[in-house]
């Protein structure tokens, strides 16, 4: 099995107390790419990556100053494509809330759900109920409270990362620079006859103002009124 290759990726930055972000990409097809980002979240020195991503050996490098990777956590069931290489380059188990259609599980995986201890301190996870596949976000309590997700919310204040073709076709298919629900993964995730805005509204009952999504950039500050547009808009006519 050949190893998946690197995109352009920018290095590891601080967005919280122990919490980095590394902001890349990856290529859907020959004509797109998009971007993708990890999350990195530090205790003491072991490091547990977020919706890993493959990075280049001077990436590698750069995460190594800030810790060793112990663990990997995929929140959603269409992130995954590195996870197999990222468990076998650090023989770190993998936590993820399910089973996955487009990228199977890594044997050892764990399971990741409310139930089942985080591997750092003060933090939360939200579960999807009733989703067609399990995805999960985590709420870091910091001194600026992070939601981070996977692809059911985003937000994108650039395009940097996306290629040419996709900064011209992303307004036009549901991804304006602004938070979002995510549209394809509404359409794919829901189930006929259903509706997840009360998952959403569940979401929003939680304490967060900063947001951190498998795509896009960081939103550092009033990520719940923003989220909670997102999702007036998304259920606008449903």
């Amino acid at each position: 099995m050949s190893d998946p290759p690197f995109y352009p990726h920018d290095p590891p930055e601080q967005i919280a107390e122990d919490v980095f972000m590394v902001r890349g990409s990856i290529r859907m097809n020959p004509l797109l790419r998009i971007t993708r980002n990890m999350g990195i979240v530090r205790r003491d020195r072991e490091l547990t990556l977020i919706n890993p991503i493959r990075l280049s050996e001077e990436g590698y490098g750069q995460l190594a100053k800030l810790g060793s990777v112990q663990r990997l956590i995929r929140l959603g069931p269409f992130h995954g494509v590195d996870d197999a290489y990222t468990v076998r380059r650090f023989s770190a188990p993998l936590m993820a809330p399910g089973p996955s259609s487009a990228h199977p599980l890594p044997e050892g995986t764990l399971p990741l759900s409310p139930d089942v201890p985080l591997p750092f301190p003060h933090a939360s996870l939200f579960s999807f109920r009733g989703t067609k596949e399990a995805e999960c976000a985590l709420l870091l309590q910091r001194d600026t409270p992070l939601l981070l997700t996977c692809d059911a919310i985003q937000h994108y204040g650039d395009y940097r990362h996306n290629n040419l073709p996709a900064r011209i076709l992303l307004p036009w298919v549901g991804f304006p620079k602004t938070t979002l629900v995510g549209p394809i993964w509404l359409k794919v995730m829901t189930l006929k006859g259903e509706s997840l805005r009360g998952e959403f509204e569940r979401l929003l009952a939680h304490d967060f103002d900063a947001l951190l999504a498998g795509h896009g950039s960081f939103l550092a500050s009033g990520a719940k009124e923003a989220v909670a547009a997102a999702v007036e808009r998304a259920f606008a006519k449903k």
